[in-house]
């Protein structure tokens, strides 16, 4: 006796588990998510910092005759450079606390210009001063602040170290010298 083999014809169609692929996605999405490492150069951009606070210096024990009679002598003193932008984002000027030092963009000529009056301040106040603080309007371009702190760093104090010490406050307005 023969045996008929019957053939079943499979109606069933080949169907993917779509909760498995989910999860693989997912499982590589936060794999990328956790393992980037921006550059250095893209974390700098677009920086939101909080207001600047005086600093405290170290406190030290000091003897009983030198203990300052002022309460503004444990906070820093800083010289402030406003740093206004024009329209299109470029420097318009600096003004080196109430003196204007230059009038314009950040070239060169007005560079030098900056540099002579920072050089000035420093060999009369370059002991008195902890700190360059620099009051940047808000849509400064970066190029242009980058300059001002080239010149900045390149400063000594009377005692020939240089000036390492920079801290920034962004302007509320940005056509506000102040």
């Amino acid at each position: 006796m023969r045996r008929r083999l019957r053939r079943h014809r499979l109606d069933a169609e080949v169907q993917l588990n779509m909760a498995a692929m989910l999860d693989m996605a997912f499982q590589l999405l936060a794999f990328f998510i956790l393992t980037f490492r921006p550059s250095p150069f893209e974390g700098q951009l677009l920086l939101r910092l909080p207001p600047p606070v005086p600093l405290a210096r170290p406190m030290m024990p000091l003897p009983d005759d030198q203990v300052p009679t002022n309460p503004n002598a444990l906070f820093q003193k800083s010289l402030d450079i406003w740093l206004p932008a024009d329209a299109a984002g470029g420097l318009s000027g600096a003004r080196v606390g109430l003196s204007d030092a230059f009038s314009g963009p950040a070239n060169s000529v007005n560079l030098a210009k900056l540099d002579a009056v920072l050089r000035q301040v420093f060999a009369l106040q370059g002991d008195e001063v902890d700190q360059v603080m620099l009051h940047v309007a808000p849509g400064l371009l970066y190029e242009d602040l980058m300059k001002i702190i080239d010149v900045c760093m390149r400063q000594k104090l009377p005692d020939g170290r240089p000036v390492r010490t920079i801290n920034f406050t962004e302007l509320t307005q940005p056509s506000d010298g102040n």
